[in-house]
């Protein structure tokens, strides 16, 4: 009895997901995209020009800010190292 109701069970649970494997056709059509225009073809090249002037021809980040500096590069480094000192990161020997 046993086996019985366990092969039963089996073969519904098989019955039920080859149903669920065949809901749709082979080629995939319910993914095609389908397309319906009015429009010209000078139309679409002409939306396509336009929109290629609107983008930038840089790479993005490829452009360098520079900034004009009013202290010099010793009392910049002296500030660092004094802040290494403070913080622990070097030690009075290293923080020359």
């Amino acid at each position: 009895m046993n086996k019985t109701a366990r092969f039963l069970s089996i073969a519904a649970v098989a019955a039920f997901a080859s149903l669920g494997a065949q809901a749709d056709e082979a080629d995939g059509s319910q993914f095609a995209l389908k397309f319906d225009t009015n429009r010209t073809r000078a139309e679409v090249v002409a939306e396509a020009a336009a929109a290629v002037q609107m983008r930038s021809q840089e790479p993005a980040g490829s452009r360098v800010v520079t900034y004009k500096s009013t202290v010099d590069r010793a009392a910049v480094r002296a500030e660092a190292a004094a802040q290494a000192m403070r913080t622990g990161r070097v030690g009075p020997a290293e923080g020359g």
